[in-house]
Order: structure tokens, then sequence, then C-alpha cells
């Protein structure tokens, strides 16, 4: 029993009186989920995005194709599995977003939970771009021959090429990368250069947000209906591609380069570091969406089935996308007559021009391009929800009864936070757009987000406790968590965690653009935005270490023995 002293056999009153005092913080009029498997499906939508489509394969292609799997199921298993059911346990029990959770399980690490929903709203901000620029796309589909499948356009360069060769000059560009550097972003030739703001895409840019707070508006009870087929109908997609691409000339030696371990791989560190970055990222730890949305669930959730289906599945997805994404990539050297591993393939450049350019010879192509683009809709949708809930949610907790008597509404609440979104995303749709995007997600999803993971795991495992977590599992569930996750929580993932962010640190390169280097000025307001979100995390502290009594040392041995103690 967690309640009881472990060498007494009594129970522990002071951990007995924290439990009372969250029976009675919980929210009994907080909204829930009508059924528990939409709850599920969101985990899933929010887990599953467009890094599955891009960042995965990419990496596993940069990391020697099969050699790439070994460490990432070993990172999902004593990693990404484990740090997702202690977020969600922690949201399900306090029953708020991550700045109230946060604040109550660790007042000393508070400013991480603010820390959490500054990253979430920072990233929704030009996340919503990519499914600006899917969008795009996808209304480019809707014609024959599709606008990248030749050099005939008015936006096309003299070294444009429109056959795939692999003996072109290196100062040659393909129909496909000039369509979404010189059709579709128009852009300058650096951060420099502002550009003039690009009105198609400022549209289309409106339009997603559109899109994404009608199906929001209403909470949980909205997200709940439209899950159902934005988490589920991106499968479909996805098996009519690979049943398509499996078929195409040189598949095989694509899925074959993805199955088939280059084992000397395994011997160098930044591959596992990747591997665990992957799965960090991918599920979204750090970003406290997932813990907003456990916290509407039932209080007596089994929550171990949720953490099972939304990790395992992200990462079915992955490996799913990889045969997909291969296959393709073995079409391709097919045509170039070259192997796989020389291939040029560059991050996002995989979804708006390595893909593209295969559709363009393929039988039917607008039908193969349509799907896809809808497909990487539905996702960036699903992760949006997700990002803009944790904002939503956090104001709620903290303002509601003001935000409610002033606006009336939540759905009004809402619309102001996907307004401002979107008036912050305007420089992303300007000709320099590019550039501002490619910055914000350099020191936003890298720098910023290793900092934030080492200080929640640091708040959650190490001053909050293993101790009080397993007996807040207890409470809900009736059951303690098993030796595998205590043995996670305390010792593996912590130590993980330190190790990449070490690495992170040492490896770190100044964000660029293909071959654009940004300016020192560039790279300062880089900085600047990265600390948007790491700077709550020291304020945070500071404000505790101010109200609370006693000296300053007091208050620091009062943290450094309850830390021991638990």
């Amino acid at each position: 029993d967690s309640l009881h002293n472990n060498d007494t056999g009594e129970k522990d009153p002071t951990l007995e009186m924290e439990l009372d005092q969250g029976k009675m913080d919980q929210e009994p009029g907080r909204p829930t989920w009508n059924r528990q498997i939409e709850f599920t499906l969101a985990g899933i939508g929010c887990a599953v995005g467009l890094g599955n489509i891009w960042r995965f394969p990419y990496l596993c292609y940069r990391s020697g194709g099969g050699a790439f799997l070994v460490p990432y199921l070993l990172m999902l298993l004593v990693m990404g599995i484990p740090l997702l059911y202690m977020e969600l346990i922690l949201g399900q029990y306090m029953r708020r977003g991550p700045v109230h959770a946060l604040a109550k399980a660790c007042p000393l690490l508070k400013g991480v939970g603010l820390a959490t929903v500054a990253i979430s709203f920072i990233m929704c901000t030009y996340y919503n771009i990519i499914i600006t620029w899917g969008l795009y796309y996808l209304f480019s589909s809707f014609q024959s021959p599709l606008p990248w499948q030749s050099c005939n356009n008015t936006w096309n360069t003299p070294n444009c090429t429109d056959h795939i060769n692999p003996n072109t000059s290196s100062h040659s560009s393909t129909a496909s990368q000039q369509f979404f550097n010189y059709r579709m972003l128009e852009r300058t030739g650096g951060v420099e250069e502002s550009g003039v703001l690009r009105w198609e895409l400022f549209l289309l840019l409106l339009l997603a947000w559109i899109l994404l707070y009608f199906c929001i508006f209403k909470g949980v009870k909205s997200t709940g209906k439209v899950v159902y087929f934005t988490a589920l109908f991106p499968y479909v997609i996805l098996l009519a591609l690979l049943i398509n691409n499996v078929q195409l000339p040189g598949a095989m030696e694509g899925i074959r380069f993805f199955i088939v371990p280059n084992w000397e791989k395994l011997l160098e560190l930044e591959v596992w570091v990747n591997a665990a970055a992957q799965i960090f990222n991918s599920i979204g730890i750090g970003f406290g969406s997932l813990m907003a949305m456990s916290s509407y669930n039932n209080f007596n959730n089994n929550i171990l089935k949720d953490t099972l289906a939304i990790s395992i599945t992200n990462s079915l997805t992955s490996i799913l996308a990889g045969f997909v994404i291969f296959s393709a990539f073995g079409y391709m050297s097919h045509l170039q007559n070259i192997p796989v591993s020389e291939l040029a393939v560059d991050g996002p450049g995989l979804v708006f021009v390595v893909y593209p350019q295969a559709f363009a010879t393929m039988s039917v192509a607008p039908l193969w391009a349509i799907l896809f683009f809808f497909m990487l809709l539905c996702l960036g949708l699903d992760s949006q929800f997700a990002m803009v809930e944790v904002m939503a949610t956090s104001l709620m907790d903290g303002f509601g009864g003001p935000l409610m008597k002033f606006l009336r509404h939540k759905e009004m609440l809402v619309l102001a936070v996907c307004s401002t979104a979107f008036l912050l995303g305007i420089p992303h749709v300007m000709q320099v757009g590019i550039y501002v995007f490619q910055l914000m997600d350099h020191y936003t999803a890298i720098v910023s987000l290793m900092f934030l993971a080492f200080f929640e795991v640091l708040a959650i495992c190490g001053l909050y406790g293993v101790r009080r977590l397993s007996a807040n599992l207890k409470e809900m569930t009736g059951n303690r968590p098993n030796i595998f996750f205590r043995v996670c929580w305390m010792f593996v993932a912590p130590l993980l965690i330190t190790i990449i962010l070490v690495f992170t640190i040492i490896q770190f390169k100044p964000a660029r653009y293909e071959d654009y280097v940004y300016p020192p000025w560039a790279q300062g307001i880089g900085w600047v935005i990265a600390m948007a979100s790491i700077i709550w995390i020291p304020l945070g502290a500071l404000h505790t270490l101010w109200v609370l009594p006693g000296s300053f040392t007091e208050v620091l041995y009062y943290y450094q023995s309850l830390s021991l103690y638990l």
C-alpha cells in the first residue's frame, strides 16, 4: 500500500493528507469526454502528425535505414511509454492543465507548466503554415498535368529540369523544387529581404484557422467528434499509397534499405540520440498537450490502456509511413539509376519537393496528390487541436471566472486564441516566410524543447516523486505502477534526457536553410524566441522562493530534504 510508511507499516499522514487535498481540489463540474475512445483517438491524433511522415523517414534515411529502427524501438520502450504514462497520470489526477498541475505537483518548478503552454502556443503560430502549404498543394492538385510536372511555366528558370537525371548539373533544380520555391513561396534571397505579402497564402492561412476553430470551438465535446475522422482517415490513405507504391519499379530496393540494418551505424552516438529525440518529439512529451487532454478524463479511467494505445499506434504509424516513403525512394532511385543511399533528401522538402516529384511520374498523378495532401491536412489539424486546447485549458483553469465575465462563452476564448495565433503567423505568409519558419522551428522544436523536457522530468520524477505518482495512480485505478515503470521514472528516463540535452548543447549548430546562413541579428532573434518559453522556468522558481516563508537557504534546504525523502 503506497499510503503506508516503508519501515513501520503505518500510514504516512503527510502523503495521506496530500491525497485527500487532491480529492477536494478535483473539479466536479469539469467537462469530460463523451466516450473514453474519444480521448484515445484525440491522443493518437495529437501524437501522430507530420513528423511521422517526414521527420521519421528522414532520420531513418540519414541514420542508415534499418539500423535506426533498433534504437528507435528501444527508446520507445524505456522512455516514450513511461514518460507519456507519467504525464497522463498527473493530468488525470490533478484535473488541471499543465500550468496548474505542475504548480501543485512541484511549486519550485511551476514555471515548467507555463513553459509548456508557451512552447505550444509558439509552435501553433507557425505549425499552421505547414497546413497552409498543404492546402496550397491540395488545391493545385486538381488539374492535369500537375503544375510541378514540367518546366513550361512562367515561374520556371532556365536551369529548370523536368527530367530526373543523375548527370544533371548541380546548379540545376527540378520542376518540383521550383514550384515550391518560386511559385508557392516566391521566396526572397534571405531574411534581410522581407518581400511582400503572399495573398494566396494569407487567405489559405485564414482558412486553416477557420477550419481549426470550428473543429475545437466547443472544447472536448466538438473535438471528440472530429477526431473519429481526422485520426482514422489518414490510415486509409497511407494504406492506399502503400498498395500503389509497392507495385512501382524499384520499390523493393527502397523497402530493403528501410528494413535491413547497416550495423556499423549503431556504433555512432548520434543515431541513438536521434532515435530518442524522435520518440520524444513525436509523442509530444513536454508540450503539455496530452496532459491537458487527460485532465478531461473520468477520474477512475485506466490510463495505462490509453498510454499504450497512443504510443504504440504512433510508432506503428511512423513505420507504416516508412514503408510508404521508402518504396517511393526506391522508385526514385530506379528512375535516376542511382543507389537509394545517394538520393538528395532533406527534411520538410521530403513532403513538398521529393514526394510530389514522385507523384508526377505515377499514373493518375492528380488523384494520388489529392489523397496525399488531404492526409497531411488531417494530420496537421489533429496536432493543432492539442496545441490550441492546451492554451485554452490553461487560461480557463487560471482565469476562468474573469474571462467568462468578459467573453461570456468559452467559444469566444477559443476564437481569441485562434485569432491571436493567426495574426502572429502572418510573417510566415510573406515572401520571407520560409526563413522565418525555419528560424522559429530550429529554436523552438530543438533548443527549447530539450530544456523543457529535462526540467519536466526533474519536477515530476524528482521533486514530486515517483512515490507520490504511484499513490496517485493507486487512488484512481486501485493499482500501483509496476517495477518497470518505477525504474524508468527514477533512473532510465532522467539519464537519457540528460544525455540528449548535453548532446544537443555540444552539437548545437546555428539555424540555416539550405545553403543560406542566418546573420547574427537573426540568430539573436532565434534565441529570444527560445527564451520566450524557457524563461518561465527560472522565473517560476524565483517567485516560489520569494513567497515561501523562511530564508532563501532554509527554503532550498527544505526542497533538498523533500527530494531525498521522496
